[in-house]
């Protein structure tokens, strides 16, 4: 639960009140392995806080992003995905059924680096995106 408190302190440190929403919302983020949408989570959630509407999830995931906590995912499809920032990490994507998986390869974290050097460029970041099918979809495809 080591993130769970780190998250929470790093809300403190840049003013914003903990609410038990909040506490939820990311709770279930740091836990998800499923890069949630806000309905993803707002359906987990709604049992806990009948009076919790999407809104509500929308605007707290607002604020996590704001704060640094909480990578917002748009990959084309119509709506937005939420990954809880750990390390830097890679996803693959179905683009069957839309799972996303993380990916970690440190051998990447050069990149940035490079690409500074050859263009001169001041680098702040990096994404990459890898597009396949997963393997319950690969199954299911009719050879």
């Amino acid at each position: 639960m080591n993130q769970l408190k780190e998250a929470l302190d790093t809300l403190k440190e840049t003013g914003v009140r903990i609410t038990p929403q909040r506490h939820a919302i990311l709770e279930y983020l740091i836990n998800s392995m499923s890069h949630p949408t806000a309905d993803d989570i707002y359906k987990a959630l709604e049992g806990k806080f009948p009076n919790m509407s999407v809104a509500t999830v929308y605007n707290n995931l607002r604020v996590f992003r704001e704060v640094g906590l909480v990578n917002e995912l748009t990959y084309g499809d119509a709506s937005s995905r939420f990954d809880f920032i750990t390390t830097q990490h890679y996803h693959v994507i179905c683009e069957s059924c839309g799972k996303i998986v993380d990916f970690h390869y440190p051998g990447l974290d050069e990149v940035e680096h490079l690409a500074s050097h050859v263009t001169g460029f001041k680098v702040d970041n990096h994404r990459m995106e890898i597009y396949g099918t997963c393997p319950d979809c690969s199954s299911k495809e009719v050879h």
